[in-house]
């Protein structure tokens, strides 16, 4: 990755794909820390349309009838694991320390320094960097 424009990140939802096989799609699924606390609802996918490769999910929580409600910006790195039959994703960080998290910004979500904080702060390099692993996970939008 070479400049910013190629770290410009959009939601899955906004590109007119779908992950590759769409029972991978985990969008609305539950996510749950690994003491199996709730943190809320997968709501959409932030991916790198350059690599089509999803790189944060957005996590939502609280609110009625979408008023508000919080979200989280994790990294797809801290997923630990996904179950399907019970539409849960299992995250490897603790409900307390993605609640201190640097606060979701929808204006900011194309914000480099901001995918920097985020990374920093779940303890991962940002994907652009090098020497940069894709998780093993099923998240390849087409």
């Amino acid at each position: 990755m070479g400049n910013n424009a190629s770290r410009e990140l959009v939601k899955l939802g906004d590109t007119g794909k779908t992950v590759a096989d769409i029972t991978e799609d985990i969008r609305g699924y539950t996510a749950r820390d690994g003491s199996g606390a709730e943190l809320g609802k997968v709501e959409e996918l932030l991916i790198d349309p350059g690599e089509e490769k999803v790189r944060f999910l957005i996590i939502a929580s609280g609110g009625f009838l979408g008023m508000g409600k919080d979200k989280a910006f994790l990294p797809v790195d801290t997923v630990k694991s996904i179950n399907h039959s019970d539409h849960e994703v299992l995250i490897d960080q603790a409900r307390e320390h993605i609640a201190g998290a640097p606060e979701y910004d929808p204006d900011l979500e194309e914000a480099i320094s901001y995918y920097e904080t985020v990374y920093g702060y779940y303890g991962f390099s940002p994907y652009w960097s090098p020497g940069y692993t894709y998780p093993a996970l099923p998240y390849h939008p087409r």
